[in-house]
C-alpha cells in the first residue's frame, strides 16, 4: 500500500483527531470523525479501523488517568471492571474477523436512539446518585465485559453505553458515570488494539499525528467536562447518540 504522507494530509488528521479527542471524552462519538478521514486518506478499511483505534486509545488514555487524577473516578471503584471491559473486547476484537456484525445494523442505532431520549425525557437523569438496580459484583460479570465485547466487535457508541449503564444500574452521576466510562472504553480500546497490532493492521505513521490530535483533545474535553459537568455533557451525548444512529443507518440500509 503506497499512501502518500503530506504534511498537509498529517496537520489534517492532527486536526480531526483534535476535535474527535475532545467529542469523544465528552458524550463518545469521535470515530464519526477519525474513521471517515482514514478511509478518505485512502486507507484500506482494516488497517482504518487498527490505526483509529490506535488514535482513540491514546485519547482515552488521557481523559481516563485525567478522570482518576482529580478524583473523579477511585481506582477501587473501576479495577474490576477494567479487566472486565478488557476481556469482553478482546473476544469481541477477534469474533468480529470471522462474523459478520451485520446482525446488529438495526439493534445498535435503536439502543442510540433510546439513550437519547431517556437524556432528553428524563431530565434529572445523572443529576444525582441513586440507589443501584444492580450490584457492583454482577455489573462486573455481566454488563461490563458485554459492552467491552461490543467495543472490540463493533464499537460505535461504547463509551454511551457504558455511561448509561453506569447510571441506570449502578446509580451513579452523570459526571462519574462519564469518568468512569472512559476508565474501562481505554481498556476495551487497549485490548482491541493488541489484537489489531499482532495482525499487523495498524498505519503508525498516520496513528503517530493523530495519537498528539486526541491527547490534546481528550485533555481539553476532561477539564471542560469537568468544569460545566451535565451542562454540557448531556447535550451531547444526545446529539452524538442521534448523530450515530443516524450515521449507522445510512451507511448500512441506504
Amino acid at each position: 500500500m503506497d499512501l502518500v504522507l503530506s504534511p498537509g494530509l498529517l496537520a489534517a488528521l492532527f486536526g480531526v483527531a483534535l476535535l474527535a479527542g475532545f467529542i469523544d471524552t465528552i458524550a463518545g462519538g469521535g470515530g464519526l470523525l477519525t474513521l471517515p478521514a482514514l478511509l478518505l486518506a485512502q486507507v484500506p478499511p482494516v488497517s482504518a479501523l487498527a490505526t483509529n483505534k490506535l488514535q482513540s486509545s491514546f485519547g482515552s488514555l488521557t481523559a481516563a488517568l485525567t478522570m482518576l487524577r482529580r478524583g473523579i473516578v477511585k481506582v477501587d471503584d473501576i479495577r474490576g471492571l477494567v479487566f472486565s471491559s478488557l476481556v469482553g473486547s478482546v473476544f469481541g476484537t477477534v469474533l468480529v474477523q470471522f462474523v459478520d456484525p451485520g446482525i446488529l445494523v438495526l439493534l445498535i442505532p435503536l439502543i442510540l436512539v433510546l439513550i437519547a431520549l431517556y437524556f432528553t425525557l428524563v431530565p434529572t437523569a445523572g443529576l444525582e446518585e441513586t440507589t443501584a438496580r444492580m450490584s457492583r459484583r454482577k455489573y462486573c460479570f455481566t454488563l461490563a465485559p458485554l459492552i467491552g465485547f461490543y467495543d472490540g466487535f463493533l464499537g460505535p457508541g461504547t463509551g454511551s453505553f457504558f455511561a448509561f449503564s453506569k447510571i441506570w444500574f449502578r446509580g451513579r452521576n452523570l459526571l462519574g458515570a462519564t469518568g468512569a466510562a472512559k476508565v474501562m472504553n481505554c481498556a476495551s480500546n487497549i485490548a482491541s488494539l493488541v489484537v489489531f497490532v499482532a495482525g499487523g493492521k495498524v498505519i503508525w505513521s498516520l496513528g503517530a499525528a493523530m495519537i498528539g490530535g486526541q491527547i490534546l483533545g481528550a485533555l481539553i474535553g476532561s477539564h471542560t467536562m469537568i468544569r460545566h459537568g451535565s451542562r454540557i455533557i448531556r447535550p451531547l451525548v444526545v446529539g452524538m447518540c442521534l448523530l450515530m444512529a443516524a450515521s449507522y443507518l445510512w451507511k448500512n440500509l441506504v
